[in-house]
């Protein structure tokens, strides 16, 4: 990722969030809707894999082809900042 300026404008708008209809108004005002789709099913695809889901199942609940569910296989295993792991948990703790 390109660490700048701009992007950590970005970061620290969206920490300013405070609920999930905020961020459906900021994230409708930044995005189109087909940004906001392909940016969701990557976060679903990998909450999937790693609860051991196959891919065929993957497919079938996103509509993701195998070659997102594979990059986003390869973001998990290989390239990972961590920051799946780092939502997943804090999903897990929040819900406990």
């Amino acid at each position: 990722m390109i660490k700048d300026e701009n992007m950590d404008y970005l970061f620290e708008a969206i920490l300013t969030l405070k609920s999930v209809d905020e961020c459906y108004a900021f994230f409708e005002d930044l995005c189109t809707p087909q940004e906001l789709k392909a940016i969701s099913q990557r976060l679903h695809v990998a909450k999937l894999l790693t609860g051991d889901c196959v891919y065929n199942e993957i497919v079938k609940q996103t509509g993701a082809s195998t070659a997102t569910i594979s990059r986003v296989n390869k973001t998990l295993n290989y390239q990972a900042a961590g920051g799946y792991k780092i939502v997943f948990d804090r999903l897990k703790e929040d819900k406990e």
